[in-house]
């Protein structure tokens, strides 16, 4: 996979635990603990019950100090569940959101992604769709015949599509309209000799 480029559509800043949705802002500051006023912005974070390699509570590096989509992949995902009105990143509680990078939810761990600021995020992993975020969804959005949308829709239309997620590498700001390189993982060219 070569380098390509996307662009910044938008921006997200979630500060609430009680609220997945993040609200759409100017700019996204990166430090090396995560975006400044995000509720994901830190260092470590407790693990979850049955998504995680620890027990729940376990404190542990956390992996998920940004969480990205596309916009292509959430057109698509809005027309696999034939809704009336199309879904927004903030309302999947992501922090960015990508236009013009192909199967944006397919780039491999250790893909990098730059910015003009010299900000620079890893992706960890792949972020997979949610009971509660299908709750969610279901209890916002109507189809185009204005019937309400199963629980299971959006784990099923999302179900390749739902985003990103990881750390930021350096630190430096994003905004709409940036250009973002794609540095997919190349695995060293020691590796090969074994």
């Amino acid at each position: 996979m070569k380098k390509s480029v996307g662009y910044v559509e938008s921006v997200y800043l979630g500060d609430s635990e009680a609220d997945i949705n993040k609200s759409s802002c100017q700019s996204l500051n990166a430090q090396l603990s995560g975006f400044v006023g995000d509720r994901h912005g830190f260092f470590e974070r407790e693990a979850w019950e049955g998504d995680d390699k620890q027990p729940e509570g376990t404190v542990r590096r956390n992996e998920r100090q940004w969480s990205a989509v596309s916009l292509e992949e959430l057109a698509g995902m809005t027309k696999d569940m034939a809704l009336a009105e199309p879904l927004q990143a903030g309302t999947l509680g992501a922090n960015l959101c990508f236009s013009g990078i192909p199967h944006f939810s397919h780039l491999p761990k250790g893909t990098v992604l730059r910015f003009p600021s010299g900000a620079e995020l890893m992706v960890e992993e792949y972020n997979p769709p949610c009971l509660d975020m299908g709750e969610k969804i279901a209890s916002l959005h109507t189809t185009n015949q204005g019937q309400k949308i199963a629980n299971g829709a959006f784990s099923s239309a999302a179900k390749y599509s739902r985003g990103l997620v990881g750390v930021i590498e350096v630190p430096g700001m994003i905004i709409p309209g940036d250009i973002v390189e794609v540095i997919p993982y190349k695995p060293p060219l020691w590796l090969g000799k074994f």
